[in-house]
């Protein structure tokens, strides 16, 4: 497919990048831009060569600086809703893709921003990331996700401080608080980003997808529960070829070579 805001990309076999790719308006993510957004993710999820997806910005400044507000600025309340509700769920296809999901944050990544990287399954982030949610600055509140998804990332009470007060977080205060994951300098990111990725396609492929949909399904079910569905979804694993071969490839002490996608 052709996009005007961002770029969509094969980086090498089984890593696509995704950038958002409006740097003068520091990325900021105006309706189409979602859009593109949406599409995108959707054609990630047919192309079944792709085992990882990378999400960055365009440039040094902004993974994505927030939502386009001056497009915002003229939206009823109904259009709002509307606005934040199909945002979230472009967000939550994201988020549900059965690969994993890994952003890149190189700079500001506020509003909207962290709500999309907070949809990710990781953050790598620069030295020179900035985290917030500062929407009460503008009179508003998170609408993308942010109040439902930093509590569960940093815990209630550091979550509550960022989006109460609109405080922006660093690089190593989101480290520290369980936001990234890991932090390395700005030249470096995008190898890191690869280094993960490769990391992950080094695995059994459809042991990380059921992997990923134990975690995710399990996180607002009791532990009870949760433990039974990965109980289930263990024994599943034990159906695959990958399992064979990991499993013979352990006992004969040598690297496997998993075939399923």
């Amino acid at each position: 497919m052709s996009y005007e805001n961002i770029l969509l990309e094969k980086v090498e076999d089984g890593i696509w990048l995704l950038t958002v790719n409006r740097p003068r308006a520091l990325n900021a993510l105006n309706v189409s831009t979602l859009d593109e957004i949406r599409a995108a993710v959707a054609e990630v999820a047919r192309t079944s060569e792709i085992r990882a997806l990378l999400v960055t910005g365009a440039g040094e400044k902004a993974f994505v600086a927030g939502a386009d507000i001056t497009e915002m600025q003229e939206m009823t309340p109904l259009e709002a809703r509307d606005h934040s509700a199909r945002t979230i769920g472009t967000f939550r296809c994201l988020e549900t893709l059965q690969i994993p999901v890994i952003a890149l944050v190189n700079g500001f990544c506020l509003g909207g921003g962290c709500e999309l990287a907070m949809s990710c399954d990781w953050i790598i982030a620069s030295e020179r990331a900035v985290f917030g949610q500062p929407e009460v600055n503008l009179g508003i509140m998170p609408g993308f996700g942010g109040t439902q998804r930093l509590p569960r990332l940093v815990g209630p009470n550091r979550a509550m401080e960022m989006i109460l007060t609109g405080r922006q977080v660093k690089a190593q205060e989101a480290l520290d608080w369980g936001l990234a994951n890991h932090v390395c300098g700005a030249e470096e990111l995008m190898e890191k980003g690869l280094e993960s990725a490769r990391s992950v396609m080094a695995r059994g492929p459809l042991a990380v997808r059921m992997a990923k949909q134990a975690v995710q399904r399990g996180q607002d079910m009791d532990l009870e529960n949760a433990c039974l569905l990965e109980s289930e979804i263990f024994g599943v694993c034990f159906s695959t070829e990958d399992r064979v071969e990991g499993v013979s490839a352990f006992v004969e002490k040598r690297k496997p070579d998993f075939k399923a996608k």
